[in-house]
C-alpha cells in the first residue's frame, strides 16, 4: 500500500513508518518543516496542496498533534483553539479533503490519546481535543464506507518520558513499537469506526 503518514520524523511517526516499512508498504512522509512532502495541516490550504503533491494513496495516518497543557485556571481561549486545531481539525480536515483522494477502499487512522479517558491535571483542552477526534471517528465511519476510519489512542509513550513525565505520574509507559502495531491493524485490518487503545 501506498500510505501518507503525518508526523512520520517524530517519535511515533518514526516507529510507525519502521513497522510499515518492514511490511513491505510504501511511506510518504509528511511534516511541518521537512520530510518527503512539507505541510502543515492546520491550513486547510495545505491539505489540499498536499493531496494534489501526494498522487495516488491507500491509507493516510496521522502520528502527531499539538496540545497546549496548561492548568485550567490560567488556560486562555488561544490555548483552546490552538489544541483544537492542533490536534483536531487538522486531523478532520485530512479525513474530508483526504476522503476524495484516497482509494475506495482506503482507510484513514487518526491519533487521539489517553487524556480522553484518564485527564490530568493541565491537559483539559488536550482532553477535549481527544474526545473531538473519537466521536468524529465513530460518525464519520458510518458516512465513509467503502473506505475505513479509525483512531490509536496511547498512553504516554517509553521515548517520551524525558519530556512528558511530569505530566503523566503514575502513568505506565508504553514503547512506540507497540503503538506502531495498532496503525498496523488498523492499515491492514478490515474494521471501522474502532478506538485500538494502547494504555
Amino acid at each position: 500500500m501506498r500510505i501518507l503518514l503525518v508526523g512520520a520524523g517524530g517519535t511515533l511517526g518514526g516507529a510507525v513508518r519502521a513497522a510499515l516499512s518492514e511490511r513491505g508498504h510504501e511511506v510518504v512522509g509528511v511534516g511541518r518543516t521537512g520530510g518527503d512532502l512539507v505541510a502543515d495541516v492546520t491550513d486547510p490550504e495545505a491539505v489540499a496542496r498536499l493531496y494534489a503533491q501526494a498522487g495516488p494513496l491507500d491509507a493516510v495516518a496521522v502520528a502527531a498533534g499539538d496540545a497546549v497543557f496548561r492548568p485550567l485556571a490560567e488556560l486562555t481561549a488561544d490555548d483552546i483553539a490552538a489544541t483544537l486545531r492542533g490536534k483536531a481539525l487538522g486531523q478532520l480536515e485530512l479525513v474530508r479533503q483526504g476522503a476524495r483522494h484516497v482509494a475506495p477502499t482506503g482507510s484513514f487512522t487518526l491519533i487521539s490519546g489517553i487524556l480522553t479517558e484518564e485527564p490530568i491535571p493541565a491537559g483539559a483542552a488536550a482532553s477535549a481535543a481527544n474526545g473531538a477526534v473519537e466521536a468524529f471517528v465513530r460518525a464519520a465511519a458510518i458516512e465513509l464506507p467503502p473506505q475505513r476510519i479509525n483512531a490509536i489512542s496511547p498512553t504516554v509513550a517509553e521515548e517520551s518520558l524525558p519530556a512528558y513525565a511530569p505530566f503523566f505520574p503514575g502513568m505506565e509507559p508504553v514503547p512506540a513499537s507497540r503503538v506502531a502495531t495498532a496503525y498496523v491493524r488498523s492499515i491492514e485490518g478490515a474494521q471501522t469506526g474502532r478506538i485500538y487503545r494502547v494504555h
